[in-house]
C-alpha cells in the first residue's frame, strides 16, 4: 500500500475515475471529500468507502481533483477556485490544451492548475465500476504549461504516484496528439466495426469469437461522454482516422482489383500491422 504526504484530497465528480481516485487516496491514508451534481452517485461513492461529502466549513485540501466531463471542466475549476477548495488543482480529462485555453478564459488561476490525465479506465461507468488500483502501474500524464510553478508540479506527481501510478510529463498539445493515436481513434474505429454488429441476427453471432469481442471492447464507451472528449480533441483525431481510412481505402481496392495480392498494398498493410502489434505488445502491460 502507497502511503502519502497528501493529508486532504477532494474529488468532485464520482465517476469511474474520480471514485477510483478517492478509494486510492483513502487507502493511502488521505482524508477525502467528495462532491458530485448527482446524489445518487454521490451516495454510492461513499457507501463504496470512498470519502465523505464535502462539507461547508471544510479546510482546503491539498489537491483538488476535478473528475468531470471535458465541456465541464473549466467552469467547475473556476468554482472550486472562487470556493477556495484547495491549494494544488487538477483534472483528469482526456484532452488538455482547448481545457487549459478555456480555464484561461474563465479566469482560472492557472499557477495553480495542474492539467493531468490518467491513462486508464474501464469500458464500465459510474462509482461501482470503481476500483483502488485501477491506476497501479499505469501512465498519468500530467501537462505543465508556462505559468506552473515547479512546486504546484510536485503536488501533482505526488497524488499520482500515492495512486500508484507513473507520472508522465508531456506539453498540452503533445499530449493531445498522442491520445488521438492511442485512444482516441482506436475509440472510434472500434465503434465503426462494432457498428457493422448492431442488427446482426443469431447466424452471424454464431460464428464470433474472441477477436471480434476484443476489438470491439472499447467500443462499450458512454457515447454522449466520448462526443465530448472527441469534440475538445477534434483536429488530432480527424487526422489519425484519415490516415487509418486511407490505409482501408488501399486495402478495399487491393481486393478489388485482379492479380496477386501478397506483393503490394494489403500485404504491406499487414505486414505493419505485425510491427506495430509487436510494438504494443512490447511495451503495454
Amino acid at each position: 500500500m502507497e502511503t502519502t504526504a497528501l493529508r486532504r484530497v477532494t474529488v468532485i465528480g464520482t465517476g469511474v475515475i474520480g471514485t477510483s481516485i478517492a478509494l486510492a487516496m483513502r487507502r493511502a491514508g488521505a482524508h477525502v471529500a467528495l462532491a458530485d451534481r448527482d446524489p445518487a452517485a454521490l451516495a454510492q461513492a461513499r457507501l463504496m468507502g470512498a470519502g465523505a461529502p464535502l462539507a461547508a466549513g471544510d479546510p482546503p485540501a491539498d489537491v483538488v481533483v476535478v473528475a468531470t466531463p471535458p465541456s465541464t471542466v473549466a467552469a467547475v475549476l473556476r468554482d472550486a477556485q472562487d470556493r477556495g477548495l484547495g491549494v494544488v488543482y487538477t483534472d483528469v480529462a482526456s484532452t488538455k490544451a482547448r481545457i487549459l485555453a478555456e480555464a484561461e478564459l474563465a479566469g482560472c488561476d492557472v499557477s495553480a492548475y495542474v492539467p493531468g490525465h490518467p491513462m486508464a479506465g474501464r469500458e464500465l461507468s459510474g462509482p461501482a465500476a470503481a476500483h483502488p488500483d485501477l491506476f497501479e502501474g499505469r501512465p498519468w500524464a500530467l501537462c505543465p504549461h508556462p505559468a506552473l510553478p515547479a512546486e504546484t508540479l510536485r503536488v501533482a506527481a505526488e497524488l499520482v504516484r500515492a495512486c500508484g501510478a507513473r507520472a508522465r510529463i508531456l506539453a498540452p498539445d503533445q499530449h493531445d496528439r498522442v491520445v488521438a493515436e492511442v485512444s482516441h481513434a482506436p475509440h472510434l474505429v472500434s465503434a465503426a466495426l462494432a457498428a457493422r454488429f448492431a442488427a446482426a441476427d443469431e447466424t452471424v453471432l454464431s460464428l464470433a469469437g474472441r477477436g471480434l469481442r476484443d476489438t470491439t471492447r472499447i467500443a462499450n464507451g458512454a457515447p454522449v461522454l466520448w462526443c465530448d472528449i472527441l469534440e475538445h480533441n477534434a483536429d488530432q483525431v480527424a487526422a489519425v482516422l484519415e490516415d487509418v481510412v486511407r490505409d482501408l481505402a488501399e486495402a478495399a481496392s487491393a481486393l478489388r482489383a485482379s492479380g496477386r495480392l501478397r506483393s503490394g498494398s494489403l500485404a504491406d498493410l499487414l505486414t505493419r500491422g505485425n510491427q506495430g502489434r509487436r510494438h504494443i505488445a512490447d511495451r503495454v502491460a
